[in-house]
């Protein structure tokens, strides 16, 4: 970068407020790798293709010229934008000849209309005993009728977000390679018909992918090579389903959309899984797709199957939303290895990682290693992938919850070469993006949680606030007492990332930060354990140094931090089905590897059956239930 460039200009901050309100100051080192990372120039970012306007707001003039709605209909706008215009994707053409994209937002997501419970589900983790070594759809549902039988309203699930095709799985429901389609890993393949020709092998893999459950510790990559293994010789037999109408039309309803994803999945089989390696010309997806659409009969069955992966996917996903509606999880970015870096390569910002700064929980910083979008780039071409991304997690969902919200409005970066605690945080056209949000909420007829938990800017849970997403609130985080939280909210206990109760009762969670070198914060730790002591009566110390009482004492304060929970106004509650499960292990154990931690890969100790049959969850169903 040889001219000066303002920062401001781009929406590079030159530091930021900490939770305790102190200021820390971005390195310019930092910055200018920023600037770099961006392409900046003097000039300022490039101009929006499209206009986002709210029904509910005055709206910009943009001359005289006609209103096309998506369903054709020509309204003239002699004066401008004329009032009253359906929220939808529109265009405004002028007099001039000049098309603008034009989105019409009602502004505001559908608020639930009554006060609901739900378990939280890790997905992976919620095996049954007919699970092949990982909790599935199949599973989603059976918990569904489970959870509707004791009175709760939705499910909330883990991201379901697709992984980097091939043989590794990455665990992380957090880390995916497309947020814009599904994980195939929770296809639940005993649902699927299976032809005489290829029942043997269906069976053999099944008996053996059982074999799976007899350890807690999940293995992604071999779970899904016998997965994988059985849907291949399903689709073998079935003559790549080529007669198969229904799949034929979800196909030709995804569009483009799902070919260009099916064909990186196809690519990734040819020429492996960075793509950043692939011969230069099908680093970009436009000729890649081009290309492919008329390419050899293998590669283009290798196409279908991917296709008919997605088409399994959305089916038994229908399936389980029928049983009881799912609140679904929208991670904060993607993997930079994975289809959606590729397929929307000139919206991301290469080079730059999203994390999160040190603050009291994580004293180094957090290196998530998650794509951020260019927030100038996304802009200028449309929010596509955004609006994909969005249409993909409600589609069957009853709400979602977007993870790390306040990323609509900045993300911090950490460039390449710098460490989590030199990162830089970088404004988003949060206005342009929460219109979209809550557009195709209204278009889903679901709700939105925000999860704004940590470091959130001043006027951000107002804003979300006024546009009926729903704040986030863990009783881990409130010193208020529950009857007094915000009735516009989902409370919870806890998240994937935080303690389990009987963690923090038997102290466990604490002794395990230290004995893999975590480096806790014990001042917030002895703090969590003072929270549950005033709920319990005492009894467990939450130091790591002795017992808490036992299992029974355990299960004892889970109850009771539960009936303290039920006291809350909010609108929404969760329940842990670790917490359900007395379970004393995190999910995920943040700034960890997976020496030291089985993060995202440790299932619950007992099958669904066994969590059914427990007293534990009419327990605590009673206690959450408000109807």
């Amino acid at each position: 970068m040889t001219e000066w460039v303002d920062p401001g200009l781009w929406g590079v901050y030159p530091g930021f407020f900490d939770v305790a309100g102190v200021w820390h100051e971005a390195s310019g080192e930092a910055v200018r790798a920023v600037l770099e990372k961006m392409g900046a120039t003097g000039g300022g970012p490039p101009a929006p293709l499209a206009v986002t306007v709210r029904t509910d707001h005055p709206l910009p003039s943009l001359g005289p010229g006609i209103v096309i709605l998506e369903d054709g209909t020509e309204i003239p706008a002699p004066a401008g934008l004329p009032g009253g215009l359906a929220s939808g994707y529109h265009s405004f053409v002028s007099d001039d000849g000049d098309v603008t994209p034009l989105v019409v937002s009602p502004g505001r997501a559908p608020c639930p209309s009554d006060h609901e419970w739900g378990f939280s589900v890790q997905l992976y983790a919620s095996r049954s005993k007919r699970s092949w070594g990982i909790g599935d759809l199949g599973d989603l549902e059976r918990i569904g009728r489970w959870a509707g039988g004791l009175g709760a309203g939705f499910t909330m699930v883990n991201p379901l977000h697709a992984p980097c095709p091939g043989a590794h799985v990455e665990p992380s429901p957090y880390y995916p390679g497309s947020r814009c389609f599904k994980n195939p890993l929770y296809i639940d393949v005993d649902a699927l018909a299976v032809q005489d020709t290829t029942a043997a092998v269906v069976s053999g893999v099944a008996e053996e992918a059982r074999g799976f459950n007899s350890t807690r510790l999940i293995d992604h990559s071999r779970v899904w090579h016998a997965k994988s293994a059985a849907l291949e010789a399903i689709f073998a037999a079935a003559g790549s389903f080529d007669s198969d109408r229904q799949l034929q039309d979800y196909i030709d309803a995804q569009g483009e959309g799902l070919a260009v994803y099916a064909t990186f999945c196809a690519l990734v089989e040819s020429y492996g899984s960075d793509w950043r390696r692939w011969p230069a010309h099908l680093r970009d997806s436009a000729v890649a797709a081009d290309l492919c659409a008329g390419g050899p009969a293998d590669f283009l069955r290798r196409v279908r199957y991917h296709s008919w992966l997605q088409y399994l996917l959305d089916v038994q996903l229908g399936g389980a939303s029928a049983a009881l509606g799912v609140v679904s999880d929208l991670a904060v970015g993607v993997d930079p290895n994975g289809a959606d870096a590729w397929m929307y390569r000139g919206c991301f910002a290469e080079g730059t990682r999203v994390g999160a700064p040190p603050d009291e929980f994580n004293t180094l910083g957090q290196d998530w290693g998650l794509a951020p979008f260019d927030p100038w780039r996304l802009r200028s071409n449309g929010y596509l992938p955004w609006i994909r991304a969005l249409r993909a997690t409600f589609r069957h969902a009853k709400g979602i919850r977007v993870d790390h919200v306040m990323g609509l409005w900045r993300l911090y970066w950490i460039p390449e070469g710098h460490g989590a605690a030199e990162g830089v945080y970088v404004r988003y056209p949060h206005d342009d993006l929460l219109n979209i949000l809550t557009l195709e909420a209204e278009r889903a007829g679901a709700l939105v949680v925000g999860e704004d938990l940590g470091t959130v800017e001043e006027g951000v849970r107002e804003e979300l606030s006024a546009r009926q997403v729903l704040s986030y609130r863990l009783w881990w985080f409130e010193d208020a007492p529950s009857a007094t939280w915000p009735e516009m909210a989902m409370g919870a206990v806890t998240t994937h990332d935080l303690p389990t109760v009987a963690g923090v009762y038997n102290g466990s969670d604490l002794q395990a930060q230290r004995s893999i070198g975590a480096r806790p914060n014990e001042e917030s730790s002895a703090h969590l354990a003072a929270k549950v002591r005033a709920v319990t009566g005492g009894g467990a110390t939450g130091t790591g140094d002795s017992g808490g009482g036992g299992d029974g004492g355990a299960a004892e304060a889970v109850s009771a931090v539960y009936r303290d929970l039920g006291r809350s106004p909010c609108r929404l509650l969760t329940v842990t089905l670790d917490d359900v499960a007395v379970v004393e292990e995190r999910p995920n154990m943040p700034g960890t590897t997976r020496e030291q931690w089985p993060n995202w890969s440790l299932a619950l100790p007992m099958p669904l059956e066994d969590l059914e049959d427990s007293p534990m969850a009419a327990d605590i169903a009673s206690s959450v239930s408000r109807k």
